[in-house]
């Protein structure tokens, strides 16, 4: 059986070595990476607001670049340019933005790992979360990717390398993480850069109200399953 292109030992060697020259022979390109992890790193709204904002017209394409980066380095915090997004474009405008974002950053990560194997996958997350993750997926199966998205304690990140793992196919996972993402992409929009003290509370639980709600339609899907195998034998 012949190979995709995409899935070939050159394809998957020029993708690594084009952004590593990028990063070692273009300055710009460099201190661009370097500035934005730095500031991502911080895990300061009012640094990411300032940091998008002296793009000008460009904002919105560097904050939609910003989510993207983070998604591919799983450590660096996501919800920092959600909150940005708000303070700077609405909670309409920028809900819109980051969900975007997170969703091409998803498709990212996916195809990363399904293109390069867990092997690589390691470098940007750790064995050991990667570990969890896939118990996880052993455990809720299809429905993973789903609830994984209603959890404000699973990576958003390391959900998406994880999914590219299994046999999952991409349009499974594309509509479960969009579904999944878009409720906490909603609130913490809404909410905003006053998410703080009790407010933070609030949100907490009302993410957690998701995922319950989740948890149960999933838990029903699965002694549906399980009755119609049954009635099936």
């Amino acid at each position: 059986m012949k190979k995709s292109w995409w899935n070939s030992w050159w394809f998957k060697l020029l993708l690594i070595i084009v952004p590593i020259l990028l990063y070692f022979l273009v300055p710009f390109f460099k201190n661009g990476i370097n500035e934005a992890a730095g500031t991502l790193s911080k895990v300061n709204v009012q640094a990411a607001k300032e940091y998008i904002l002296s793009f000008g017209i460009w904002a919105p394409v560097v904050s939609f670049l910003l989510m993207v980066l983070q998604s591919v380095a799983a450590p660096l915090p996501a919800f920092i340019i959600t909150f940005a997004n708000a303070g700077l474009f609405g909670w309409v405008k920028g809900a819109i933005l980051s969900w975007s974002s997170a969703m091409a950053g998803a498709a990212l990560c996916y195809a990363i790992a399904r293109i390069y194997g867990r092997s690589v996958v390691e470098k940007f997350t750790t064995r050991a979360a990667l570990r969890e993750v896939d118990v996880f997926f052993e455990r809720y199966g299809k429905w993973a990717v789903l609830i994984a998205r209603l959890l404000p304690f699973v990576s958003f990140d390391v959900v998406s390398y994880a999914a590219g793992l299994t046999s999952m196919g991409f349009w499974e996972f594309f509509w479960a993480t969009g579904l999944g993402q878009l409720p906490a992409t909603i609130v913490y929009s809404y909410v905003g850069d006053m998410l703080v003290g009790s407010v933070k509370t609030v949100v907490f639980g009302l993410l957690m109200v998701f995922a319950l709600s989740a948890f149960a339609f999933m838990f029903k899907q699965i002694w549906k399953d399980r009755t119609q195998t049954k009635a099936q034998s």
